[in-house]
């Protein structure tokens, strides 16, 4: 084997041996020998609160929406399956407005404001995309990657957690939210 490609095959343990470690720290805690379990959230707990800021500023929290279904979809700009399923989330946000329903998208990209409105207004997003430089959210609520989407009742519960990209304007999608939000 040439060097070159024993670092190329040192680089990709290196790798994945770091992968592995950040979803043992980030979304698993140990619960004994061998053991790992889902941190965060399930269905039928109540969404934990957070507080955020929006583009523009503006100090946003998950219990502003309270009597509302709240679509919690979290969420990163270099994420190409989130940048998938962004149109189908406008689609739906501007189809649903005007019931007690909302949409938050939280973004945990690093670079902040100016990637994150870039992206929004790239892709005409007009619903409130929230700033989680942090992913503070993203441990919160157990994430193992983005995007994940969870929808709130009216109460704060959570009622449904979907993980990956989602055609939100699918007719079995469009009859849920309109049973949950009637």
């Amino acid at each position: 084997m040439s060097d070159k490609s024993k670092a190329l095959f040192i680089s990709f343990v290196l790798i994945g041996a770091l992968g592995l470690l950040y979803l043992y720290f980030f979304s698993f805690k140990n619960e004994g020998p061998g053991r790992m379990v889902e941190t965060g959230p399930r269905i039928g707990e109540a969404a934990p609160d957070f507080r955020l800021s929006a583009l523009g500023g503006k100090s946003v929290s998950l219990s502003d929406y309270k009597g509302k279904v709240v679509f919690l979809n979290i969420w990163a700009s270099w994420c190409p399956p989130c940048r998938e399923e962004m149109p189908s989330m406008e689609a739906l946000y501007n189809k649903l407005k005007g019931m007690p329903f909302e949409m938050i998208a939280v973004s945990i990209d690093q670079s902040g404001e100016e990637t994150v409105g870039s992206f929004a207004a790239q892709f005409g997003l007009t619903f409130p995309v929230l700033l989680d430089p942090e992913s503070k959210t993203y441990r919160l609520y157990g994430l193992t990657g983005v995007p994940e989407t969870f929808i709130v009742d009216k109460n704060g519960v959570i009622i449904q957690k979907i993980i990956g990209p989602q055609d939100w304007m699918n007719k079995q999608w469009l009859n849920y939210f309109d049973h949950i939000i009637r």
